[in-house]
């Protein structure tokens, strides 16, 4: 008769619902015109271009440039990126000597010639009139140029000399710390990444969300599922509606193997209205599948053909397949067939239709038995005999 999977149906993380594309964005550092690939990933998130458009005001301040005309207000200073830091900032200011190569380095960071800003860097740093200043901005500049040419590892090398020399105020000085985490975190040297960015809390003692959660993505990478899943709980309370926080929450409960907690997450998220994509439903009824909640898992999956969130495919079909199986198990074979009936048009063979015929001909009904195993001919089986002795009795 049919073959039945006993197996548990939990999933990979990342074919379930991933961790939410998690991947943290390079704190801006405008010298002029940021490369495209160095903007905040949302405008939720707080910029830190503030900084450098500051060092460069104060910079032609110095030569007098850059001075407002008359008539002209004054721009209003902006607020700290991290008012709570417990770094007292140095004096940030450029030495007469160095303004020059300053100057002439960040022209060819507006011009795009990122190739001449690396080159041109380490030998701004070595000047015997360059101070950790003038050393920490060059290293930046040359870690945003590095980093806009796709030599990550370059880049890091760089955030970490500009945070070491120690040279800007406390807003460059962080947002190069925070993004010497990224970097790290990108070329997959998450302990490194995990020291940088605790540092960076302890230091700026920030409870932002996009901080701690992206402390919990690397916890997540390391297999430190529990950590992050307890960071990502937390910040849930504080931010119920947010959709993201709540799927790596649930990512990083089932990489800990904490299936029922990831399920009360996402059941609750479910009645709140909040999962209104394919994975999300999804992940919802194979949680369910796994605590062996099928009337559960079926109503959602019903739920979510009937809004057009799920739609006919061989995944689905796999899915009604294993609802089939289970149903079949527990001898409700009306609702084995049933559902093994809306399983095998969109299958990618004809397994569920020969599955289909095993169980209408365990239900005495042959002619339909054998017009179901005739199109698992059709679409193709592993075991075409199978359905040719149905249609021989």
């Amino acid at each position: 008769m049919i073959q039945v999977v006993h197996r548990p149906i939990v999933l990979a993380l990342a074919a379930v619902i991933g961790v939410a594309g998690f991947a943290p964005a390079l704190h801006a550092q405008q010298y002029g015109s940021p490369p495209p690939s160095q903007q905040p990933a949302s405008t939720d998130q707080e910029p830190a271009s503030t900084t450098m458009r500051g060092q460069r005001a104060r910079r032609m301040a110095e030569l007098g440039k850059g001075k407002p005309k008359a008539g002209q207000p004054m721009e209003a200073a902006k607020p700290a990126l991290f008012p709570n830091a417990t770094r007292v900032a140095p004096d940030a200011k450029a030495s007469v000597k160095m303004i020059k190569p300053l100057q002439e380095l960040q022209a060819l960071y507006e011009k795009r010639d990122m190739a001449g800003v690396m080159a041109k860097v380490d030998a701004i740093a070595a000047m015997p009139a360059a101070g950790p200043y003038e050393k920490s901005y060059a290293f930046t500049l040359a870690a945003n140029a590095a980093s806009d040419q796709d030599n990550q590892a370059k880049a890091a090398e760089y955030f970490k000399k500009a945070v070491e020399t120690n040279g800007l105020d406390n807003d460059g000085h962080f947002s190069t710390m925070f993004n010497l985490a990224v970097v790290q975190y990108g070329l997959e040297r998450y302990p490194d990444s995990l020291a940088t960015l605790d540092r960076f809390l302890a230091e700026t003692r920030s409870d932002k969300p996009e901080h701690l959660g992206f402390r919990a993505g690397v916890l997540a990478n390391m297999d430190r599922h529990a950590e992050a899943a307890a960071i990502y709980k937390d910040l849930m309370a504080k931010n119920p509606t947010d959709k993201r926080l709540l799927m790596n929450a649930v990512a990083a409960l089932q990489g800990a193997e904490k299936f029922d907690q990831a399920n009360v997450l996402l059941e609750d998220a479910y009645k709140r209205g909040m999962l209104t994509e394919t994975r999300e439903l999804r992940a919802l009824y194979i949680g369910y599948m796994n605590a062996q909640r099928w009337d559960d898992a079926r109503k959602v999956i019903e739920d979510g053909v009937g809004k057009g969130l799920l739609q006919a495919g061989p995944d689905l079909a796999r899915d009604y397949m294993v609802l089939a199986q289970n149903a079949y198990v527990d001898d409700k074979v009306s609702l084995a067939a049933e559902l093994y009936a809306k399983a095998a048009p969109m299958a990618a063979d004809g397994e569920a239709y020969l599955n289909l015929a095993k169980v209408l001909e365990f239900a005495g009904k042959k002619g339909e038995a054998k017009a179901a195993a005739q199109k698992a001919l059709d679409k193709g089986v592993k075991k075409p005999d199978e359905a040719k002795s149905i249609l021989s009795r």
